[in-house]
């Protein structure tokens, strides 16, 4: 499975968001298991802004990153003391741009299950991991209808264990399941199953 995910990582030509805007960047993370699971925080409840959301480790560029790269590997050991040597990139996945004005740059990296991983208390509050085969089985509980200046995002819903993983989080995972995996995903055809219309939005742009 990971042999034929770092294949197709490496052939996938992503999208790049090309608006001037400030840079993020985020890694997913995927432990190699003999079942394989792929890592998320939480972020903490004290937090101003996404207090309790699930997110991948990451976070904006900083002026001595060299690349988003860099900025993805640093918070990551920022956020769970991910050492970044123990981090075997796979490859890179499309640009988004979140609600609030932030290009993000998403990276996959494998790393090996005997980390000692710790989630800072300054920003989080877990750190959990959930089978593929979760997601590669389309166990979602709903799909959430995203309208943002005008087009209509299909995104998947998954709740596990209290978690629900959402949102721009879910929008990486798609690509990563459909490109990664070839898994028949995509944002912009209706699923069957439950939908759940949220208000229409607008990027907020600088």
């Amino acid at each position: 499975m990971l042999e034929n995910l770092r294949e197709r990582l490496q052939a996938h030509r992503p999208r790049r968001v090309g608006l001037r805007l400030p840079e993020a960047a985020v890694l997913l993370p995927i432990v190699d298991r003999p079942e394989p699971t792929l890592l998320f925080t939480r972020r903490a409840d004290h937090l101003n802004t996404h207090s309790g959301q699930v997110a991948f480790p990451g976070g904006k560029r900083e002026s001595q990153d060299s690349d988003l790269l860099a900025t993805a590997l640093r918070e990551s050991r920022e956020e769970i003391a991910l050492p970044p040597e123990r981090v075997e990139l796979l490859g890179r996945l499309s640009d988004v741009v979140s609600l609030h004005g932030l290009r993000v740059t998403p990276w996959v990296g494998l790393i090996p299950p005997d980390l000692s991983l710790v989630p800072d208390p300054g920003e989080l509050d877990a750190i959990f991991e959930v089978p593929l085969s979760h997601f590669l089985e389309d166990q979602r509980t709903h799909t959430d209808v995203i309208r943002v200046d005008g087009r209509d995002y299909y995104v998947p819903s998954y709740r596990i264990d209290g978690h629900v993983i959402w949102g721009l989080s879910a929008m990486m995972l798609v690509e990563l399941l459909a490109e990664g995996f070839a898994m028949p995903i995509n944002l912009f055809e209706r699923p069957p199953g439950e939908l759940l219309y949220l208000p229409e939005r607008g990027v907020t742009r600088p």
